[in-house]
């Protein structure tokens, strides 16, 4: 088997990988709602239409519109990294390996990143929903849930597609309320999903993955939080208010083709829409987050 077939066979594994591990793989848009374009453009899908008006017995309806229009921006940012693995280190077959390798790189490195940039990035867009609060027990986790519905509500954002984001430890004041407390309030949500407090904050800062300060290691993740950012205790998105992408690529070269020793060497490369929120859903976003 050559090198491209070898890419070939693997990307599949990397996106089911990636589906599995990532926690708003969820916000994905699919072909109805994003186009890949050219030079680092991506399109989404974004619609629109007029209100109500009278109807006239002489002229008859109300002259309106309903728009479909494909608008064009940026992917937010490429990561890459070149995995490697010794010639003498592979005892495994080539195959395994690379299951190995690919999976255990997405688990620990792509998914935790990829959250945390695009919660960072859908939290802090203009016009959103948010409110700064401290949470330490049941009834104040319930209370901003259920303050956060209200909102939605009054704002008529539909809860059949509204996705609750919140952290274990949250989730678990909630959990240990009376049942008919937590019931009343979870069921206005149609997807609860955990994420680790490592993935919630306000804003994040991505390491470029060369700049180590003297006596530093190399950070765990390639991201920090950023300075100033707080914590997020939540964050509620009704799935057709923001929209998120990924492309990944990987190609690989064996020990005879490494210039630069003699590794199996995996090349990796992503290209991120981190997140997008439409400016006519804004209502559709709601975040909770630390003082």
């Amino acid at each position: 088997m050559n090198n491209i077939e070898l890419s070939t066979k693997y990307l599949p594994l990397l996106d089911e990988v990636y589906k599995n591990e990532v926690k708003t793989s969820v916000l994905d848009g699919d072909e109805a709602t994003i186009q890949k374009g050219q030079n680092g453009e991506i399109k989404v899908a974004k619609l629109d239409m007029d209100a109500l008006g009278d109807f006239s017995r002489s002229s008859g309806y109300t002259e309106g519109s309903t728009t479909l229009k494909w608008e064009t921006i940026k992917y937010d940012k490429e990561r890459s990294e070149k995995l490697k693995v010794d010639r003498l280190d592979n005892e495994e077959s080539l195959g395994v390996m690379v299951a190995k390798l690919s999976s255990e790189f997405i688990r620990t490195k792509v998914a935790p990143e990829t959250d945390a940039a695009r919660i960072a990035k859908i939290a802090s867009v203009t016009g959103i929903s948010k409110k700064e609060e401290t949470i330490t027990t049941g009834d104040d986790m319930y209370k901003a849930l259920r303050a956060a519905t209200n909102k939605m509500d009054e704002d008529e954002v539909s809860t059949e597609n509204r996705i609750l984001f919140i952290t274990p430890t949250n989730k678990a004041l909630i959990d240990d309320l009376e049942t008919y407390k937590s019931k009343s309030v979870m069921s206005r949500f149609a997807q609860v999903i955990e994420v680790p407090q490592t993935r919630m904050y306000t804003a994040v800062t991505l390491n470029d993955g060369k700049t180590i300060a003297q006596g530093e290691e190399k950070a765990k993740f390639g991201y920090t939080k950023a300075t100033g950012a707080s914590d997020i205790n939540f964050l509620v998105v009704e799935k057709s208010a923001a929209v998120t992408a990924m492309d990944q690529y990987i190609k690989y070269f064996s020990p005879d083709e490494d210039q630069d020793g003699d590794s199996h060497v995996f090349p990796y490369r992503n290209y991120n829409l981190y997140g997008h929120v439409y400016e006519n859903k804004l209502a559709g976003v709601y975040c909770s987050y630390k003082g």
